[in-house]
């Protein structure tokens, strides 16, 4: 299968999977999914688990508390990584 397909955002926002998506990841009508924002366009969806998401948003509480925001978590992982010489940093987040 191709690691990525065009997909166009119709009216309000509604996007169509490729049925080869929906197929290969056994998605069925009706199922529940998250969609985290990662920022500068970048869309993740991952399935729905409510335990997960009290989870995401108690540490996203505390961390905001801390003052950190999304952009000085992603700044600290790139620094992270390249000390570490991992070169995994996608180049649309650097």
């Amino acid at each position: 299968m191709e690691s990525s397909l065009r997909v166009q955002v119709a009216q309000r926002g509604v996007i169509t999977l490729p049925k080869k998506i929906r197929e290969n990841n056994k998605l069925k009508q009706g199922d529940i999914y998250t969609v985290i924002d990662l920022g500068k366009g970048v869309l993740a969806l991952v399935p729905y688990n409510p335990r997960i998401d009290e989870l995401a948003d108690s540490i996203g509480d505390a961390l905001r508390e801390k003052g950190e925001t999304l952009e000085s978590m992603l700044k600290l992982l790139r620094e992270i990584r390249e000390k570490r010489g991992d070169s995994r940093t996608p180049k649309n987040l650097s």
